[in-house]
């Protein structure tokens, strides 16, 4: 199973839980049922680490290098990735009520009643609350920012390779094993059929954002760079499908980087910006988290209105930035929000990161593509922020 990527284990998870729910008596979907109360137990306790771990080291990391090249990218990425969490909601806003309809939770009457129960519980309490987490890291990542040395940014560096070695070594390789016990409980409980069919419908709505929000990404950058939008996307198809594969965008920025330079980017704009926006700009985790919430307050019967999603989504720009290079790290640093925010119970929880994981190949493939646009606008906008000389002058009249 190792040898497999994240996404073919969850599909595999799935179907086996399904499977093994319709079959299964009640005591060995208990045993499930208690695996994931543990699991959850502790990705409760972990969350607090990791919202420290990213966002602290994030935000000092950044502010050591401030320069205008760092601030217009920043900027620019930012924007890309509110603009894409508020497409997600529109889109979502309008065709959920459709498309969703008759799938609440009360279209299988008390979810929670029929769910198999664990045989034990395990409290782990968290060190801390998700708010106090947050404000922690943005204290520490701003002082460390306005701070000459490096020791104190040298440890949280150092905090957050273990809470990326947590995530890498233990909440990554269970997630399917979790996901495996929820569809198992959910199949035995008879709520599988609506869940799986809402799986379905947003899969495809979140595909479709995804490309619509490239379009618009390259139509910006080509009208800015008068180049064919069309044909810089057709550029970035080797990175697409890279990190379709590999699931990270640090690892796919080589390749990235390489296409990037193919569309006429200057390279040390390149060279600055696509390992940078591999870190800041996540527009398809954006849409995908957004859509994906917004089908879990669904499925339980909840409305999402605009005032209280936008405040998620513009902190969901914010703590997802230095979200780790391992699949599934954009959702990880998102729990937080999603607990503290949108109030999410843990079956919520639960759903989020099955519905999040299932394809979180696609969002970071249009992450990694929106990073070329990017790229590409700021160097046009760092080609006109220069005044021309005397001689350039001369050379126009």
């Amino acid at each position: 199973m190792k040898k497999l990527g994240l996404l073919p284990r969850i599909l595999i998870a799935i179907a086996l839980g399904i499977a093994i729910g319709t079959i299964s008596p009640t005591w060995l979907v208990e045993v499930f049922a208690t695996f994931n109360s543990l699991f959850g137990n502790f990705l409760g306790f972990a969350i607090p680490l990791i919202i420290i771990g990213f966002i602290a080291p994030g935000i000092g990391t950044m502010g050591k290098g401030a320069g205008k090249l760092l601030g217009l990218t920043t900027f620019i990425a930012y924007s890309s990735t509110v603009l894409a969490g508020l497409l997600a909601f529109f889109a979502a806003k309008g065709l959920y009520p459709t498309i969703l309809a008759n799938q609440t939770s009360q279209a299988f009457e008390n979810p929670e009643e029929a769910l198999a129960k664990a045989l034990f519980t395990v409290d782990m309490p968290p060190v801390m609350g998700v708010m106090t987490a947050l404000l922690i890291s943005f204290t520490l990542g701003l002082g460390m920012a306005s701070l000459k040395g490096d020791r104190l940014l040298n440890v949280m560096n150092e905090f957050r390779d273990i809470v990326e070695k947590v995530i890498e070594k233990i909440i990554i390789p269970l997630l399917p094993l979790h996901i495996f016990g929820i569809f198992a409980n959910m199949t035995y409980g008879g709520q599988v059929g609506a869940i799986m069919s809402v799986f379905a419908k947003v899969f495809i709505m979140i595909i479709a954002l995804h490309i619509l929000y490239l379009m618009i990404q390259y139509t910006i950058a080509g009208s800015a760079r008068k180049q064919n939008p069309f044909n810089m996307i057709k550029n970035m198809f080797p990175a697409y499908f890279t990190a379709l594969g590999t699931q990270s965008s640090a690892s796919t920025i080589p390749v990235t980087l390489e296409q990037t330079k193919k569309m006429g980017v200057r390279e040390k704009i390149a060279d600055f910006s696509v390992p940078l926006l591999a870190t800041i700009h996540l527009s398809g985790s954006t849409i995908t988290i957004v859509s994906c919430a917004m089908a879990v307050m669904v499925i339980q019967g909840e409305t999402a209105t605009l005032g209280t999603i936008l405040p998620f989504i513009l902190m969901l720009g914010v703590t997802m930035i230095a979200a780790p290079g391992v699949p599934g790290g954009a959702v990880m640093a998102a729990l937080g929000l999603l607990e503290s925010m949108l109030g999410f119970n843990s079956t919520m929880v639960s759903l989020m990161i099955a519905l999040y994981l299932a394809q979180d190949s696609f969002g970071t493939a249009c992450n990694v593509t929106g990073d070329g646009a990017i790229t590409a606008l700021t160097d046009k906008l760092m080609k006109k922020d220069k005044k021309p000389t005397k001689q350039t002058q001369q050379q126009a009249s």
